[in-house]
This record gives structure tokens, sequence and C-alpha cells, in this order.
């Protein structure tokens, strides 16, 4: 009764608009409605009589919907009885147009949509024929620079290269509990210069006072996995077209460092006090005076310094942490000589909501091009991060090969993004790395074939499925 008086309705609607969007309503109904029998449909006179004038007429066919072309939403189409555009508005090319209700005679796509309304949703949008409105050429154009518009808008910002800095040897072995060999650390840095990774962070010089116990073997695992830090630097410290770092917490670790060749340091602060207590055994302004030290004496012997900053979104101990606070510590490395901040999400919490709020704060204070970003995935947001940080015009990307890591002092966090899942959006976005993936594959699947488990990267492990699949064809 009540789709009968609906009908009605719009049979003696003088406003042929109104009458189709009230018809679009009738024909959007939830899996709770009764289906629409064909016996309930509207005769096909009545919906050519209303699809003629509705603003939303005109619709591209599916198969027209390629890349580089329009989607049309039907406001884009006059509502006189016209479909053509403003010709001065056309910078793309025109679709060919045609109308729903031809499938109806010849039993098409109108039966079988029509047959599935008993699902959760069903629309039953029309597009035009020239055939039907046999008084106007339907060369309804599609006027791309809307499209444009939106991408530049999303890409606007977004750096034409972007440098990654692998921390994979470093951060990520750190926290292994079975000890890797120096040989394989060799090996493993070797071949991630070799994919044409800019800048491979190799080890860390550290006291075994400043790392955790183990939660199940009962030793400094995390000292031992660094433990032959001169080793490895001495190994590699003449590869040539890449930049090596090695971690240096105070003094001592510095002029261990160079005496083992290491040609550039990094020094790590928190913007967690609680944070700052269990890693580095001391308080943030402690922390922040032991690396003046540092740095001075860096600088002396003309030592380039990296800085990084962690925590720097929330905290395991503290939980959230203030902008105001990252922007601080990050402002007190770069006067003090770093020549790059890494603001490093420790514990993995970040959201692009959040990291904007931190960005914009730090930003304040530090340029953006002496800026980078570290995101560990433990709730899968990292790619979103880096998306975010990338369009607030951070060039700079930390990641591990593989998506090696976690923190030994943050419990349940999870490795850092994988190096290969940065590369390939990057290469989506059409942004430069200068990485061989390929190559960065190889030496992620070498690294793990050690470790004895599947990469944590999803690019590595889908792409080596297709490779896999393409095999046996």
């Amino acid at each position: 009764m009540f789709l009968q008086k609906l009908y009605t309705r719009l049979n003696n609607m003088e406003n042929p608009s109104k009458a189709c969007n009230s018809f679009r309503l009738l024909f959007t109904m939830s899996s709770l409605e009764e289906p629409l029998g064909f016996d309930k449909l509207p005769s096909m006179s009545t919906i050519d009589r209303i699809q003629r004038f509705s603003a939303g007429a005109c619709r591209p066919r599916g198969d027209d919907m390629g890349l580089g072309n329009c989607w049309i939403d039907g406001r884009s189409c006059s509502t006189s009885n016209s479909c053509d555009e403003d010709y001065e508005e056309y910078t793309g090319e025109a679709f060919p147009w045609r109308r729903h209700v031809k499938d109806v005679s010849e039993g098409g796509t109108f039966n079988r949509r029509a047959s599935s309304l008993s699902k959760n949703r069903m629309k039953f949008e029309y597009v035009c024929d020239s055939r039907y409105l046999p008084d106007h050429q339907c060369s309804c154009k599609c006027n791309d620079r809307g499209i444009h518009g939106i991408t530049n808008k999303f890409l606007k910002g977004i750096p034409k290269f972007v440098k990654i800095v692998e921390v994979g040897p470093r951060d990520g072995l750190q926290n292994e509990k079975n000890i890797v060999p120096t040989s394989i650390k060799v090996e493993l840095i070797r071949r991630l210069v070799s994919s044409g990774l800019p800048v491979v962070e190799a080890t860390s010089f550290v006291s075994p006072k400043w790392v955790p116990q183990t939660y199940s073997m009962g030793n400094d695992y995390c000292w031992m996995q660094l433990a032959d830090a001169t080793d490895v630097m001495k190994a590699v410290c003449d590869l040539e077209n890449a930049r090596l770092p090695v971690l240096t917490p105070n003094i001592k670790g510095f002029e261990a460092a160079v005496a083992a060749g290491a040609k550039e340091i990094a020094v790590f602060a928190s913007a967690s006090e609680c944070f700052s207590k269990s890693n580095i055994n001391c308080s943030i302004e402690e922390s922040l005076v032991r690396y003046h030290a540092v740095c001075h004496a860096a600088k002396e012997l003309s030592v380039p310094i990296r800085g990084y900053v962690s925590c720097v979104v929330g905290c395991p101990v503290e939980g959230a942490i203030p902008p105001s606070k990252v922007a601080y510590v990050a402002k007190e490395l770069y006067r003090m000589g770093c020549f790059e901040i890494s603001l490093g999400d420790t514990i993995g919490v970040g959201t692009p909501g959040t990291v904007v709020a931190m960005l914009e704060a730090v930003m304040a204070v530090v340029p953006a091009e002496k800026l980078a970003v570290h995101f560990h995935d433990t709730y899968g947001q990292s790619l979103p991060n880096i998306l975010v940080s990338l369009q607030m015009g951070i060039s700079t990307v930390d990641s591990s090969v593989a998506g090696l890591g976690g923190c030994p002092y943050a419990k349940g966090a999870s490795g850092n993004v994988a190096t290969e899942d940065v590369v390939y959006m990057l290469n989506g976005l059409g942004v430069k790395t200068n990485v061989d993936l390929p190559k960065l594959m190889s030496a992620g699947d070498f690294i793990s074939e050690h470790l004895g488990r599947q990469s944590g990267s999803k690019t590595a492990v889908a792409l080596s499925r297709v490779t896999a699949d393409a095999s046996k064809i």
C-alpha cells in the first residue's frame, strides 16, 4: 500500500527533479525490507519521464572508469533537458553513455540487479543514451581538472625524493634473543648498501649496564647482541656509497666508535622522563648534558651527529606525551649541533592525528628539512603516519629491513616499519629513493632465513608469493 501511494505521488509531482530524488529513496532499501517484485516497479514511461529531467541522469559506463578518467557523479550535468557541458571546461575525454532502461527490454543488467533487491542495499542509477534523447546530442564531457585538483591537494607537499635511513642492523637486531653472528651482520650491511640505501645504521657502542636483562634467558642479551660493535664497524667502515652511523650514548661510546672507524654518530634522548630513566638511566636534562659533551667532542673531529627523540607520541609508563615536550627535546638536540633529528614513535601508538599534532609542535622550533620520522608498526599505523609526515614536508624516513626490531624497554612494541613496505609505497607515489626493491627484498630474505622466520614485510611476502605462483604457470 505504501509503495502504491508513493508511486501515485511520484506520477503527480510537478517537479521532476524532486520526483527523481524520491524515486532514488524508494529504491534504496535495507535487507529488512520486503523485496520489490516486477509488478511493484514504476512503469518504464514514468522512469523515462523522471530520468530525462534528473540532475543525476548522466553516469559513465563501468568499463569507462579507468585511471585518468573522471567519474561524473550526476551533479556535473545540467538540470535542464540537455546533457551537454560547457566545452570551455573540457579537458578530458568524452564518455560513451547509455540508459539502463534499455536493459529491461533486452533482459540485461536491469533484470540481474532487480533480482538482487533482497540483498543489503540496492540503488537504481541510470545513464543516458542519445537514442533516448532524440532532440539533443548527448556529448557529456569530463572535466578532469577537478580530479587533478583533488590529486594535487592530497599529494601537495610530498617531496620528490625521500632519504631512507636503514636501522635494521642496529635497532632491528638488538632485540633478538638469539645472538646473530658478526659475519651475518656484516653481510646484511653489505647487502643493504648494495641495494642503494644511502644510510645504514651499523651498530651501537653501548655499555652493558644500560641495557635490559632478557625476560627468559637471564642475561644481558641486548648487550651481547651489540658486543661485537668494534668488529662489525671495522669490517664495514670502508664501504662506499653509504653512510654508516653508529649509536653512542656517552663520551666513552663515542671514543670507542671513532677508534673503530666510525665516521658518523647518533645520540638518543627521550621525551618521556620515565622512559629516559629506564633506557639510559638518567633524566631528560641529565641526558642532554651528557650529549653536550659528546657533541662537543664530535665537532672537534668534524664527525656528523644525528639525534634521536624516543616516545614522541606515547610512553609505556607515562602514556600520551605532550607535543611540547617532544619539541623541547628536539630543539635542544638541534641547538647542540645535531644535523638531523629523528622523531621515534617507540611503542607504535601514533596515528596520523597524533603525529600531525606532534610534528606541528616540533616544526615550530626545528626546520622540517632537519627532521626524520621513525615509526614502529605495533598498531599497523606506520605507513599512514609516514604518508602524513611526507605531506607535512618531512623527507627522511627511518625503517628496518624485513620489519626487524622492537624495543627492549617497551614490552609489546613490535618491529619498525619494514623498509620494503616504505619503498613500495614511495614507488607508488612516484617518489624517488634510489633503492632497488628486489635487492632490498633479497637482503630481507637473507636475514629472515637466518633468524628462522618469515619476513615482517607485507610487500616482501606478497611479491614472493606472486613470483612463486608465476613460476608454477
